[in-house]
């Protein structure tokens, strides 16, 4: 039997070394999904390259929530960027406090 998904849309958004890829799916359900796809070119000294990939997958009962959060840390980004909250260290930029959102998400939590 053949696979009943398909790609509805796609979108690709050369960076640099990186593609980011936005691909709208659907589910044979007819439900549609999103996948994003980081894609960054590693050139080797015999000038072979290979590609190193992050996808996840963003499923429609979590596009309301992943638009707010997405909103509010690009508001972050243009808030610190005006107030200078942020400073060189190691030639990383480092917050000078901790996280302001009621939401602190530690890695290890991830695991």
């Amino acid at each position: 039997m053949a696979d009943e998904r398909e790609d509805v849309y796609s979108r690709a958004v050369r960076a640099g070394k990186r593609t980011y890829f936005f691909d709208v799916k659907s589910t044979r359900g007819k439900d549609l999904y999103l996948t994003i796809t980081e894609s960054k070119k590693h050139t080797h000294e015999d000038g072979s390259a290979t590609y190193e990939k992050h996808k996840i997958f963003l499923y429609k009962e979590d596009f309301e929530k992943f638009l707010d959060g997405y909103q509010d840390a690009l508001a972050e980004i243009e808030r610190l960027r005006g107030t200078g909250d942020y400073v060189q260290d190691d030639g990383r930029r480092q917050p000078e406090s901790g996280p302001s959102s009621s939401d602190d998400l530690r890695f290890e939590d991830l695991g």
